[in-house]
């Protein structure tokens, strides 16, 4: 205890005297700053001055909602067997173990010795008769002890960089996740769009061939000629094209769908659900103003701002001195026999102090390292930032403007689908020509892909403004080294 209470006093008083050597680090600070919320725009109703609107907060599993079973299976198995959300989990195992590490080194440290060694001794040097030109054997065996004094944080601040790193790679983790639980709904949809596009393809094929049925019909009584059958006949091997062209686009997507949940045959016999049969998720039309703690993604990168500062923490406590406590007891001895003997015996105990006087500059460009590593964590948090609130206003706006779409769409298709009947009926009657049927049945054709487009534009969409505002994600407990507290949680 005297002992360390000498070095505290050295320590303190180098410190006092601004002993340092040549290692400086005086104009060597951050530049970037953090963006708020409020820098943003993300606070309560700027007209009104209203608190803003209690947000349903999303589930973790927010796919049940859409009522898509098949959907809720696919998920499941992508969460299981995904390679990339088990990288994810692998990063985050590696950042716990860098914790461990640097816990142990604010700890003292024991190790044990035993070394047994037969030597013949030179004659010619500067070892003493008896033991000159002989052959002994010589034993150690003791234990060594040492405890780096932390007076100025250094195992600290290294901890506490561990720390952010841990918590950083488990919200990579949940980000993980929520991308990959997007990435499955948004492929499962894309197939149910081809799969009702193909519908909309074959009931154009069967309707192409009733009419190519009817208009041959007249051509043998004499009403048409062979320019409405040859028009009539061109039309069905356009729809075929179609037809194959939407099968191998399903085709790709079961591939891709495959690979998303860990099984590449896995969708090649799925059966996707109606679009009908899918529930639309209400989901806000609005900005939150906590989305910063809702997006896994912008949670990492303020970690990564926490573990950088505690790194430039880390840097600047080089330039203080070094204090050491080490000490050592065993049995050392010339002759095995005597290893265990009382006179056998030794020991030291004693501080080591180092210090920094002249490094050439190189604790200079280690801080200026880690403050530009932090200046870069800084803006990296602040583009995810922006981006997030980019991302969720992108989702908002197409969200209300497809609402608006597809009521015209749904007017145009009626008047498309009545004027598509009264063509055919003139054209039965002998009161319209061919012509009219077919730009009748074009503009028809049109308004049926557009619905289901629109149908699974809005699907996506809704996905993607989940994935936006965070895709259910909650903070959890920050990560802790043992009996060490964790780094503030933001």
């Amino acid at each position: 205890m005297a002992l360390v209470a000498a070095a505290s006093v050295v320590a303190v008083g180098l410190m006092a005297t601004g002993l340092t050597g040549c290692a400086d680090m005086s104009g060597i600070t951050p530049q970037a700053s953090l963006r708020d919320a409020p820098s943003l725009g993300l606070k309560a109703n700027p007209d009104s001055g209203a608190q803003p609107t209690a947000q349903a907060p999303l589930t973790a599993e927010w796919w049940r909602d859409f009522g898509d079973e098949q959907l809720n299976t696919l998920v499941a198995q992508a969460l299981q067997t995904s390679p990339s959300l088990k990288l994810a989990q692998a990063r985050l195992a590696r950042a716990q173990a860098v914790i461990e590490v640097a816990d142990a080194a604010t700890l003292p440290q024991l190790t044990g010795q035993l070394d047994l060694t037969r030597q013949r001794y030179t004659a010619n040097g500067a070892v003493p008769p008896p033991l000159a030109g002989s052959i002994r054997e010589s034993g150690t065996a003791q234990l060594n002890a040492s405890w780096e004094l932390d007076f100025f944080g250094k195992n600290r601040a290294a901890l506490d960089a561990a720390l952010g790193s841990a918590n950083a790679a488990e919200a990579d983790a949940q980000a993980a996740r929520v991308l990959l639980a997007s990435n499955v709904a948004r492929s499962y949809f894309q197939l149910v769009r081809l799969n009702e596009q193909v519908n909309v393809a074959r009931r154009t094929l069967a309707q192409r061939e009733e009419t190519l049925k009817l208009v041959r019909d007249r051509v043998d009584a004499g009403l048409d000629t062979r320019l409405e059958l040859r028009q009539s006949e061109g039309g069905l091997p356009e729809a075929r094209l179609q037809l194959e062209t939407l099968l191998e686009q399903m085709a790709l997507t079961r591939n891709a769908l495959g690979a998303l949940v860990g099984q590449p045959d896995g969708a090649a016999a799925l059966a996707p659900s109606a679009q009908a049969a899918i529930k639309n998720v209400a989901v806000s039309a609005t900005i939150p103003a906590d989305l910063l703690g809702r997006r896994a993604d912008i949670a990492a990168a303020r970690w990564r701002v926490e573990a950088s500062s505690k790194d430039v923490a880390n840097a600047k406590t080089q330039f203080y001195p070094n204090i050491n406590l080490v000490a050592f007891a065993g049995f050392s001895s010339i002759g095995l026999g005597n290893l265990l003997d009382s006179g056998s015996r030794q020991w030291g105990v004693g501080p080591a102090l180092r210090l920094p006087i002249f490094d050439a500059g190189r604790l200079r460009a280690n801080l200026r390292g880690k403050t530009a590593d932090l200046d870069a964590a800084v803006e990296s948090y602040n583009a995810a930032v922006i981006d997030a609130v980019r991302d969720v206003a992108d989702q908002v706006a197409s969200s209300q403007a497809i609402v608006r779409q597809q009521a015209e769409q749904r007017a145009a298709q009626d008047a498309a689908e009545s004027a598509y009947e009264i063509a055919v009926q003139r054209y039965k009657a002998g009161l319209g020509n061919y012509l009219n049927v077919l730009t009748a049945e074009t503009s028809v054709l049109a308004q049926r892909r557009l619905a289901v487009d629109l149908s699974a534009r809005a699907l996506d969409t809704q996905v993607a403004l989940i994935r936006a505002l965070g895709g259910g994600y909650t903070p959890g407990p920050a990560v802790t080294a043992g009996r060490q507290a964790s780094a503030a949680a933001f």
